[in-house]
């Protein structure tokens, strides 16, 4: 703590303290003139505070992002000014999309030099009030208490999210003296997080709900969630024998190797997932915003008033009611809720044991490799991923058809083991997985993206080799952004344009910078080479060669072109 001293304090060094109150122990970023001054209050405390120095903003945005996804803390990204925080709105978008806590400071130009379109100069309230849960400037130095413990208090409460802070470049760099007794009446203590729960006449009411269905679905996904959380809702499927399944890019809230779980209701879904979704009685929602991916573009659940009992929770009340009407709404922390709902007595009499049998043995026929044009069968990939990978492997991955298979085929079997973008975001497996690394050096990490997900990362890469990060790449090459070619032939046959891609040498890219990296055609050679990936103990990058017919899970090109219905 700073004590009152006749030695001037920086507004820098008064940030960096606050930092250290909340729990700080990682900033990614890229340096900046604009924030001088926090560097060098960093420097006295560099063995506490890790400075992941990016190779781009939005890298530095991702794997924040990636850290709050993973840990539950508010990931911390620190930027320039300007062109700076343009490159981290990306990872500021996917944090709010995703309801990840995050804390983004951003240099600002000197007080004195504002509303003058000074150098790099932004209006950062008028920015990112549409990407953020707050923003706001700190323009006095004795503030930087309130506003740090305010920021952090709210990237994690409620439904949480990024918070976005400007620092004008002199109040970090100006020196004061501290007034007798400190800054502030007691010691600032870390920020608390604060959650609704749910009234305990609201979950007698989900119950008897819950009685009356013949066909109920469980949907879990969104923030809030714990271990204990995780538990509890395992705990409350399996009392009442439930199907399971998790919102798009939230597989690891539930075991998929469970006999309750369904799958993932998400792009690329089970058809015939989708169709049990489309024909129960009663969602219990905990968690989801019920959003485009999730929805099916608000097809599969139809606003505002679906045709089964809805029971949505969720942190926010600003969600509940926003888009669909719920039969009963409980704004509650996710976890709150599922141990609310463990505690009660199971369902007396239910008739939906085997609706529940057969959502889990769709899923498995689903999970099955299936062939595949070419040489290289991405499903029979994932599969050994499935049986070689621990259960607290990290697996990550960005935006694009090379995912689905990913989706489709891989168990996710812990909480906080998957990072992956519901933003749909491209370049973020490739910051995601370095982080996730960086941050669990213990761990096994892996990431799928492809070719052109891939190559809006590859400067991070260079971050990877400087920390000593060790994830497993593997990179899925059509030599196309494949997903907007599945759009145009479907949409627009024979017309392709703006979608090939003349890639680099990935092996030798990848090699330049100290990493294993292997290129492979067939998919008999990919357990080898992940094994060799593996054991030479380094960043590994493995590019797949696949048949551009093979453009997604369920389809080939071939049978995509034409077959637009809104022609």
């Amino acid at each position: 703590m700073l004590t009152p001293s006749p030695n001037p304090v920086t507004g820098g060094t008064i940030l960096v303290e606050q930092l250290l109150i909340q729990g700080v122990d990682t900033i990614f970023g890229v340096p900046g003139e604009s924030y001088l001054g926090v560097l060098d209050a960093m420097y006295p405390v560099r063995d506490r505070i890790k400075f992941v120095i990016t190779r781009v903003e939005n890298g530095a945005a991702n794997m924040a992002e990636t850290y709050g996804k993973l840990t539950g803390k508010p990931g911390v990204c620190m930027v320039t000014r300007g062109p700076g925080a343009t490159h981290a709105s990306i990872g500021i978008h996917t944090a709010m999309q995703d309801s990840t806590p995050m804390v983004v400071l951003i240099g600002q130009v000197g007080r004195a030099m504002k509303d003058r379109e000074a150098f790099q100069e932004v209006d950062y309230r008028a920015m990112f009030g549409p990407l953020a849960k707050w923003v706001a400037e700190i323009d006095r130095a004795e503030r930087i208490p309130e506003y740090i413990a305010r920021a952090f208090h709210m990237a994690q409460s409620g439904r949480p999210g990024p918070v976005v802070l400007s620092l004008p470049e002199d109040l970090t760099s100006e020196t004061f003296d501290l007034p007798p007794g400190g800054l502030t009446a007691r010691p600032v203590e870390p920020a608390a997080t604060t959650l609704a729960a749910p009234q305990p006449g609201q979950i007698k009411q989900a119950m008897a709900m819950l009685a009356k269905a013949e066909k109920p679905f469980v949907l879990l996904g969104g923030p809030s969630w714990s271990d204990e959380g995780i538990t509890a809702i395992t705990r409350f499927a399996e009392a009442n024998n439930l199907p399971v399944g998790c919102s798009f890019r939230a597989q690891d809230r539930f075991d998929n190797r469970h006999r309750n779980y369904a799958g993932d209701v998400g792009i690329g879904i089970n058809p015939a997932l989708n169709k049990a979704v489309m024909e129960s009685d009663l969602l219990l929602v905990i968690g989801p915003r019920l959003g485009e991916m999730t929805t099916g573009g608000y097809t599969r659940i139809k606003p505002p008033r679906t045709h089964q009992t809805l029971i949505h929770i969720h942190p926010s009340d600003l969600e509940l009611g926003s888009v669909y009407q719920p039969d009963l709404a409980i704004q509650s922390g996710t976890a709150l809720a599922a141990q609310a709902l463990a505690a009660e007595p199971p369902v007396a009499s239910r008739g939906w044991d085997d609706w529940t049998a057969q959502r889990h043995a769709d899923y498995l026929e689903n999970i099955q490799p299936k062939p595949a044009p070419g040489e290289m069968n991405m499903s029979e990939v994932v599969a050994h991923l499935n049986e070689v990978l621990p259960a607290d492997a990290l697996v990550c991955n960005g935006a694009g058809n090379s995912t689905a298979w990913l989706h489709r085929h891989f168990q996710y079997r812990g909480f906080r083991t998957q990072a992956a973008p519901t933003s749909g975001a491209m370049g973020y497996g490739v910051p995601a997985a370095i982080a996730a690394s960086i941050i669990y050096p213990e761990r096994d990490v892996v990431a799928v993206v492809g070719d052109g997900c891939f190559q809006m990362a590859l400067p991070e890469m260079g971050t990877a080799a400087q920390y000593g990060a060790t994830p497993v790449l593997i990179v899925v090459n059509n030599s196309m952004y494949g997903t907007i070619r599945m759009h145009q032939e479907r949409e627009y046959p024979d017309r392709v344009i703006g979608t090939e891609l003349v890639n680099p040498d990935f092996v030798a890219l990848a090699h330049s910078y100290g990493w294993h990296s292997e290129r492979l055609t067939k998919t008999a050679e990919f357990a080898d080479a992940y094994a060799r990936a593996k054991a030479s103990g380094k960043a590994a990058l493995l590019e797949l060669i696949i048949d551009p017919e093979a453009i997604t899970t369920r389809q080939t090109m071939s049978e995509i072109r034409g077959t637009s219905t809104r022609r």
